[in-house]
């Protein structure tokens, strides 16, 4: 295969859960500009359909079908749907995701919010890569599923959302199983981790001032993603040029999960720098 076709998805179909808001249209948008057939799935049709009205000029075509992830039958028929569309799925990009206890202290966490969580981002999940998984697998074409997993799932925030972390430490860790088991058969399983990227899920923290400067203190990049920084990780895993990665998660987080607590200040820095003799803790910083 030529460089030039390694990211190539073209005339492939791929199916987008939670498409109708955040970052499942940014997935959306990616795979359909890259020429891909993008089946849009989400609970709420009415915002499908206007996603669907934003894809109309790309490359690839696209189809709307209302799931909830938590129904199997929903979850049938999405699948169903996008055959008889499009003859087969390539590519499912497992997106649809809830946090419903965001906000609410562990200890306090109501039960039915801690079981309704995990049912969309672990059940939900589950139920989506084994219909496609299967479908694959059976055919014998191979595919790729991209989990959206979360750096929340790679360590524990304090008080952050347990339920919400325990499912994506939990789908991390799926990953791991389907990849393994699938790889003998072509079917690559991976998952991107995002850090913190602006989405309706994310809105009302970025909206306070010093929880948004907590978390751009808390990359190393000093910032916050730009949904656009996670196409070329989509594409990557979702085409040949990683025909030989699978069971991997992918930290798209401007080097967060690499680190133990924030950053330093400029203050800090310059603390620093005063009390280290010869010059030597003063940072290299371009003219």
């Amino acid at each position: 295969m030529a460089h030039n076709d390694l990211f190539s998805v073209q005339g492939k179909t791929a199916i987008v859960t939670g498409a109708s808001y955040g970052l499942g249209v940014t997935f959306a948008e990616a795979l359909a500009d890259a020429g891909a057939n993008v089946v849009l799935s989400a609970r709420s049709e009415d915002k499908l359909n206007d996603v669907a009205a934003t894809l109309a000029g790309k490359a690839g075509k696209s189809l709307v079908v209302r799931c909830d992830v938590t129904s199997n039958t929903d979850v049938t028929a999405l699948v169903d749907a996008a055959e008889a569309r499009f003859g087969r799925v390539d590519i499912l990009v497992n997106n649809a995701g809830a946090s419903i206890e965001a906000g609410i202290m562990p200890e306090r966490v109501p039960a039915e919010a801690f079981a309704a969580t995990i049912a969309v981002n672990l059940l939900g999940a589950f139920a989506c890569a084994q219909e496609v998984g299967k479908r694959m697998l059976a055919d014998g074409k191979g595919g790729s599923i991209i989990n959206i997993a979360s750096i929340m799932g790679l360590a524990g925030q304090q008080n952050g959302p347990v339920a919400y972390q325990a499912s994506k430490a939990a789908l991390i860790n799926m990953t791991r199983n389907l990849g393994a088991s699938w790889a003998d058969r072509n079917v690559r399983v991976n998952a991107i981790a995002p850090g913190w990227f602006p989405s309706e899920m994310t809105a009302g923290w970025f909206a306070v001032p010093e929880f948004l400067a907590r978390f751009v203190n808390q990359a190393p990049m000093n910032r916050i993603g730009d949904p656009s920084e996670l196409v070329g990780p989509l594409l990557f895993l979702a085409s040949d040029a990683s025909s030989f990665v699978t069971g991997q998660t992918l930290a798209v987080d401007g080097g967060l999960s690499n680190t133990v607590g924030g950053n330093y200040t400029p203050e800090l820095f310059a603390q620093q720098a005063a009390v280290i003799p010869d010059g030597l803790g003063a940072r290299i910083m371009p003219a």
